[in-house]
């Protein structure tokens, strides 16, 4: 049963006890990410993750690393355009020495200048090696353009430029500033009493408090179309196809995320049936949506020899026709919610998962709807909720497209064309 409260700093805290496991899964969630920088500090919140595990005033980075291995347990953390997470797992008896290391990264890093300096080579580093991934260029590529009028549309890593800037003082005066108690959630998940954690929760991180108020950094972000042509020296050309989609809390989410999988999301679906196992064009093609607060996009992706590009297009543009004309079969519907339905309660018994879905949902909507609603709302899904969703969703005439391999001949607005008025 999940419980909700806050500590005497006023941090939110989702606990989830699982008493049929050993392990727990504890997470630390600041709603601070790429949306929250001016361009000057594009990549900051990034590069603050990585300066955490980088030494505090009492343990050095070698320390931070060689206690928690002692321990058997996992940490890590990760930035995403709208937060940033730091998470561990151990088991039970190992988590309050867990809890000493992370509050410990939290509230007395140490910031030193050179630490701060190799840690800028490691990021350019990460930039160069992303750069490198076609298959990651391409969906960020586009994404960027699509949402290019806000932060949203900067780079999470922020650019070379950017982070040459960047000292450990400055790092220091972003993370005063941005790390709050308002915008912080802890979330934990496993073998676990609610009253022994809640006090150890408090005697860790309940003390901590920002002397400034809170001011977050507004940006609000809206779908514009882009095309976008990426040269790469590589064999195949990555493509990818979007269209507006629905924010975050759209009250169509559910019906969305059982077209979204019915459409693109698996073998079954319709774009791998048609362009991989009846045409034999790809290895790989699907699609995914994205919701933000205000804006989301509906993507497909798919990778190709430079030659079937063009040939790949007009199945992806008949696909979309289709899927507007004829409904899913409530057979497929069918299918479809039973997959999503097994893997979701499947999910629930992994304390990292429960952590996570947990932590992200208080965060980002003040609330975890339970389990038991979600099964509700899913089950109550059906074939014209579906065909509506497809319907608004595939809007050819706002769809975007990026490319990125040896465009060569491949031009972008010649491959939309193709998607937009497909060929028999």
């Amino acid at each position: 049963m999940l419980k909700t409260i806050r500590l005497q700093n006023g941090v939110r805290v989702v606990m989830e006890p699982m008493e049929a496991v050993r392990s727990i899964a504890f997470g630390i969630w600041i709603q601070n990410g790429s949306r929250n920088e001016l361009p000057e500090e594009n990549g900051m919140s990034h590069f603050i993750e990585h300066m955490l595990f980088k030494g505090t005033k009492q343990r050095s980075a070698s320390d931070i690393a060689e206690e928690m291995d002692a321990l058997g347990g996992q940490i890590n953390a990760y930035t995403t355009k709208e937060y940033t997470c730091y998470y561990t797992k151990v088991l039970d008896l190992h988590f309050e020495k867990a809890l000493d290391v992370m509050s410990d990264m939290l509230l007395n890093s140490a910031f030193l200048e050179e630490e701060v300096e190799k840690e800028r080579n490691v990021i350019l580093e990460e930039i160069r090696m992303y750069d490198d991934a076609a298959e990651e260029v391409v969906h960020d590529a586009l994404q960027d353009q699509i949402l290019r009028e806000s932060s949203l549309g900067m780079p999470i890593l922020g650019t070379e430029k950017s982070i040459a800037s960047f000292t450990g003082k400055s790092l220091l005066a972003y993370l005063e500033k941005n790390y709050h108690t308002e915008n912080t959630v802890l979330s934990v998940a496993g073998h676990f009493d609610c009253a022994e954690m809640e006090k150890l929760l408090n005697n860790y991180l309940g003390q901590w408090k920002r002397e400034a108020s809170y001011m977050p950094h507004d940006t609000q972000a809206e779908y514009h179309t882009a095309l976008v042509s990426v040269p790469k020296d590589i064999e195949q050309v990555h493509l990818t196809v979007a269209f507006p989609g629905f924010p975050r809390e759209h009250e169509a989410k559910y019906a969305q995320a059982v077209f979204q999988t019915a459409f693109g999301g698996g073998m079954s679906s319709a774009l791998f049936r048609t362009v991989r196992e009846e045409h034999g064009l790809t290895y790989s093609i699907y699609s995914y949506t994205t919701g933000f607060r205000e804006t989301g996009m509906l993507v497909i992706c798919a990778s190709m020899h430079p030659e079937q590009a063009k040939e790949v297009c007009t199945l992806i543009g008949q696909v979309v026709a289709k899927t507007k004309e004829v409904p899913f079969s409530e057979k497929t519907i069918g299918i479809v919610k039973q997959q999503m339905m097994s893997n979701f309660l499947m999910g629930r018994e992994s304390t990292s998962n429960c952590m996570t879905s947990a932590g992200a949902a208080m965060l980002l909507r003040n609330q975890v709807e339970p389990a038991e609603s979600v099964m509700r709302k899913m089950e109550a899904v059906d074939t014209a909720s579906v065909f509506a969703v497809g319907e608004q969703l595939l809007d050819v005439s706002k769809a975007s497209l990026c490319i990125v391999g040896n465009t060569g001949h491949l031009k972008p607005e010649e491959l939309l064309a193709r998607i937009q008025s497909p060929k028999e």
